[in-house]
């Protein structure tokens, strides 16, 4: 746990350089580890992703349990809801490109995901964020990654005050094993969390790493964590 009690900034509402693109999709059921197939799958059909390592892919993920969001073991199959979407963060300059995703069919692993209608959703200032992989060594110790957090944000004028750690997760990216922390971020002024929200935290965007959601506040993770269902997996 990470705690800081400072002024807030309010000087921004929505952000100007990223949006939120959601898909709706066709497809009953996806591999949990999937990360590195929906990236290359993507690039298919707009090999333009490639030009942009801070594009934001985020990994496919079934519908949210009543105590925080959970998924079957690696190894197993996910299955999906006609509520489950699949998102990007995208400059706001690329909307029109994305849009071509509308009617492709992309071959994730083997399953075929039908791509439907595109909604775009600005980029708000929520005061508490979640990130559920960050790229991190197993080794280092969670003082040391909550530090190398706020170094991090700081170097980007983001002040962060109250900083939750959940355990590490590992997935398996064509052969490479990806180490990564889950990661709550609360009490952030507007500034803060908008611009948190476009360049996030570490490597991997196009594996879902480092990118953050609006979580609906650091308590309910912390009883989450009580109940052993905070598993940053």
């Amino acid at each position: 746990m990470y705690w800081q009690e400072d002024d807030k900034k309010d000087d921004i509402s929505t952000s100007e350089k990223v949006v939120d693109l959601h898909f709706k999709i066709d497809c009953k059921q996806i591999p949990t580890c999937h990360a590195w197939e929906l990236s290359q799958a993507l690039y298919q059909i707009l090999p333009w992703i490639k030009d942009e390592p801070e594009l934001g892919i985020h990994q496919i993920h079934g519908a949210a349990s009543a105590h925080g969001w959970e998924r079957p073991p690696d190894g197993e199959l996910i299955y999906l809801s006609k509520r489950t979407r699949m998102q990007l963060r995208v400059p706001i300059s690329r909307i029109d490109d994305a849009s071509e995703l509308v009617g492709k069919i992309l071959d994730v692993a083997g399953h075929s995901v039908t791509v439907g209608k595109m909604t775009s959703k600005p980029i708000e200032p929520f005061s508490t964020l979640f990130a559920r992989y960050i790229v991190a060594s197993a080794d280092m110790s969670e003082d040391d990654f909550l530090q190398w957090v706020v170094d991090d944000l700081a170097s980007h004028r983001i002040q962060a005050r109250k900083l939750l750690c959940g355990i590490g997760h590992e997935f398996d990216a064509n052969g490479e094993k990806i180490e990564t922390r889950s990661l709550m971020i609360a009490d952030l002024d507007t500034y803060s969390s908008v611009a948190l929200q476009e360049v996030g935290i570490g490597p991997h965007r196009h594996l879902g790493c480092g990118i953050f959601i609006h979580h609906k506040g650091i308590k309910a993770v912390a009883e989450t964590e009580d109940k052993s269902h905070f598993t940053g997996s």
